[in-house]
């Protein structure tokens, strides 16, 4: 694989919305984002706190995210539709607590709400493929996370049960997104039925390695699982699609573990971190994406226990920028390069005989 210069910076924007100017439309959070250096923007299929986007046709709607990135001179990184995704296969252990990101009409309705979160996956295609962006993020879902820790041992063909439930769901999207020119990048999470690699390749199997089920790589994630994940994007790198640039630590206690003792995310011995104050190897990251190919966006997704947002995104527009690799177009030894015929290399590896 030749290597790339990948783009960025980008920013995932759905945890910045809010209520309150530059932050309650797309139009001013571009302008806000393009003030701090970001060159794209990520953003979510539909969130009603955009109050220039909300209730407009998907074609209106279309039509205003064209004008601002016109007007701000900004790109769109990827559709996000992490949420719909995660609806789209809901344990009812999680009914009730999921319904928070459902929209109020579906709420107390699990097949109102997972067919309202096939329409919005289907939505996120059809807007990625317009805007000429190909990628759509997404969560898988989690049928079989509450067996995740296998005691009492869990019933025979349980997990094949729910992957095959899986697939069913999701293999028709696949085929959709196939048809748009679409990828869709799973984000590896925890509290969804994909969340490492090997879940990752259990799911492929499912869907016959489907050319449209692709990664979104989230360091953060790994770190938290304890999972190399350097030798990760070397297995992996052909299916990954998308980049989060976000950071964590893990920070071992005599009290908890990685499953966090039910504490706050201050309390965790595994956190998320902006960028450049975790543990993360993005050095090696960038370097290893750069070197297997990967010429998609770099986009920072900020969540953090510690740091406020403002401050994260204005040092993390400058912690990208300043970790892109730009590829040289040339070897540094190139000069002296000596271009020799057959017989003359022959002669210096002495296959020739002198006379």
């Amino acid at each position: 694989m030749k290597p790339k210069t990948m783009r960025g910076p980008g920013l995932f924007i759905s945890q910045f919305i809010a209520t309150e100017p530059p932050f309650d439309s797309l139009a001013s959070l571009a302008e806000w984002a393009a003030g701090l250096g970001f060159k794209a923007l990520q953003i979510p299929v539909s969130d009603p706190r955009l109050k220039d986007l909300a209730g407009l046709s998907d074609r209106a709607g279309l039509a205003r995210i064209e004008a601002v990135v016109s007007n701000t001179g900004l790109a769109i990184s990827e559709i996000a539709a992490q949420r719909a995704g995660q609806l789209l296969a809901v344990h009812p252990a999680y009914d009730e607590t999921l319904d928070v990101l459902a929209s109020p009409a579906v709420r107390g309705r699990p097949a109102a709400r997972q067919a309202q979160a096939e329409q919005d996956l289907r939505r996120a295609i059809s807007l990625a493929a317009s805007l000429g962006v190909k990628k759509v993020l997404t969560f898988s879902g989690g049928l079989a996370w509450p067996f995740f820790y296998p005691y009492p041992p869990r019933p025979a063909g349980l997990v094949e049960r729910a992957f095959a439930e899986l697939a069913k769901r999701w293999r028709p999207l696949l085929d959709e997104a196939d048809r748009a020119g679409v990828d869709l990048c799973f984000e590896l999470h925890p509290g969804q039925d994909l969340h490492d690699g090997v879940t990752f390749d259990r799911f492929l199997g499912c869907v016959d390695h489907h050319p449209r089920a692709k990664i979104n790589f989230d360091p953060s994630h790994f770190l938290l699982q304890q999972m190399d994940y350097l030798g990760f994007i070397d297995r992996y790198h052909a299916r990954i699609g998308a980049f989060h640039v976000k950071d964590a630590e893990f920070i071992p206690s005599a009290v908890s573990g990685v499953y966090g003792g039910y504490l706050d995310w201050l309390d965790r011995p595994g956190r998320f971190r902006s960028v450049g104050d975790g543990q993360i190897n993005f050095h090696g990251i960038f370097d290893r994406l750069t070197r297997n190919g990967y010429d998609g966006w770099a986009v920072l997704e900020w969540e953090c226990c510690l740091k406020n947002s403002i401050d994260g995104a204005r040092e993390g527009a400058c912690f990208i920028e300043e970790h892109v690799i730009r590829v040289s177009e040339r070897s540094f030894d190139a000069a002296l390069d000596a271009s020799m015929s057959q017989e003359k290399l022959d002669h210096v590896l002495g296959l020739a005989r002198r006379s």
